[in-house]
């Protein structure tokens, strides 16, 4: 497959316009050859992800988070945000991100959570990122909390009442206090989300919406083998990897 193919492929699934302002979606590298064989999928291109990709013979990294958000003004080793840069260049392999842009895309993360937790009927929300929806049938918060704990591997923070019946759920995977005022105008009970601010988790207890904190990248990788198969159901003859090195920074205890 040409780069140019699998480019428009992702373009499908993720279309760029989606994509909140501030956003670098795209082809950020390009590789040094237009044929893609080989395609490593991670959440974020570390250097181990990069060395990874070049010890698997990948022609492509695809990622969710891309590298660049500022102007890069050199490009050193010795620099945590262009070292997995330096990597890929010098071994011909290109980076390739879809964030914001599949957060809110149809299948994306949002969705793939309120997939997993049998969030039904859901409509998105905060700049058409998020998604809002019902519970099949109301159940505690703790008894929410649990199942958030068990399908995502997370060690959970929780805010609010244990015994509190929640039907609405609001979802933002990764960084959610944007999300706090919006999830509650929609009528949400909770938000569900990766990370937020003490500030922020002090505004959701004012009023009223309890909050499941469950991790930036458990909330987030859970697209990423979805992904995968929709890729390999439109992209014919490209081989595809879950990254073993790529995850979170932190570890359960």
């Amino acid at each position: 497959m040409k780069i140019h193919e699998f480019t428009a492929a992702m373009e499908r699934i993720a279309p760029k316009e989606l994509a909140l302002e501030f956003d670098n979606p795209g082809l950020l590298i390009e590789p040094d050859h237009t044929e893609i064989n080989r395609v490593l999928v991670a959440l974020d291109c570390t250097k181990t992800v990069a060395e990874e990709a070049t010890a698997w013979g990948a022609d492509l990294v695809l990622t969710h988070h891309p590298l660049f958000f500022h102007p890069v003004k050199r490009l050193a080793y010795s620099d945590p945000a262009t070292a997995a840069a330096c990597v890929l260049v010098r071994n011909g392999i290109g980076l390739f991100a879809a964030h914001t842009n599949l957060d809110a895309a149809h299948g994306g993360v949002n969705d793939t959570l309120c997939t997993l937790f049998g969030i039904r009927e859901a409509i998105p929300f905060d700049e058409g990122v998020g998604r809002v929806g019902t519970l099949k049938e109301p159940e505690t918060l703790e008894s929410f909390s649990k199942r958030v704990e068990m399908a995502l591997h997370a060690s959970i923070a929780v805010s609010g009442a244990p015994d509190r019946m929640i039907s609405r759920v609001a979802v933002m995977g990764g960084s959610g206090g944007s999300s706090v005022v919006h999830a509650s105008a929609q009528g949400a009970d909770v938000l569900l989300t990766g990370e937020l601010k003490h500030s922020d988790a002090l505004d959701a207890q004012t009023i009223g919406l309890s909050l499941i904190i469950a991790g930036h990248y458990e909330t987030e990788a859970v697209v990423l083998e979805p992904l995968m198969k929709r890729l390999q159901n439109d992209c014919f003859g490209v081989q595809y990897q879950l990254s073993r090195t790529g995850g979170s920074p932190f570890v359960r205890l």
